[in-house]
């Protein structure tokens, strides 16, 4: 009985991926480690956020530096919200996930670029668009 039971607790703790990511990267709960998404755009630099200023969007905690930021950010979040929920764009078109470091990053085409590090920004500015083609082919796929 006993080898029964731990049979099937075991297949039932295969069943449940534990390779699932959420959709949006978030650092002790806050999207981009806490900084402004909006300011990437409006002031073209990574800015903190304050917690003050936050929102709720799929659910993971957004800050802002101002309330005009977090106004913009609420009318149009997909505007703003970096691709890849926030992943590290790199590591995405290489068929994985990564952290990131905010001031790594890159806007091509109005949409913001996350990077895991300045020298992976490195790599990934070597070939912008061969690398956004391959993260759309393998987003969200990275994620399961």
């Amino acid at each position: 009985m006993k080898k029964l039971f731990l049979s099937v607790l075991l297949v039932a703790l295969a069943s449940v991926s534990l390779a699932d990511k959420p959709p949006v990267y978030s650092s002790w709960g806050n999207a981009i480690r806490g900084y402004d998404p909006v300011a990437f755009f409006t002031e073209s630099k990574a800015v903190e956020g304050d917690k003050a200023i936050q929102y709720e969007w799929q659910d993971t905690t957004w800050l802002f530096s101002s309330v005009e930021n977090k106004a913009l950010f609420v009318e149009n979040p997909e505007q703003y919200a970096p691709q890849y929920g926030g992943y590290c764009a790199w590591a995405v078109s290489q068929g994985y996930t990564a952290s990131v470091d905010p001031t790594a990053w890159t806007i091509v085409d109005d949409k913001l670029y996350l990077n895991y590090s300045r020298s992976v920004h490195s790599r990934w500015k070597q070939n912008v668009s061969q690398n956004i083609k391959l993260g759309d082919a393998n987003w969200p796929n990275v994620l399961d």
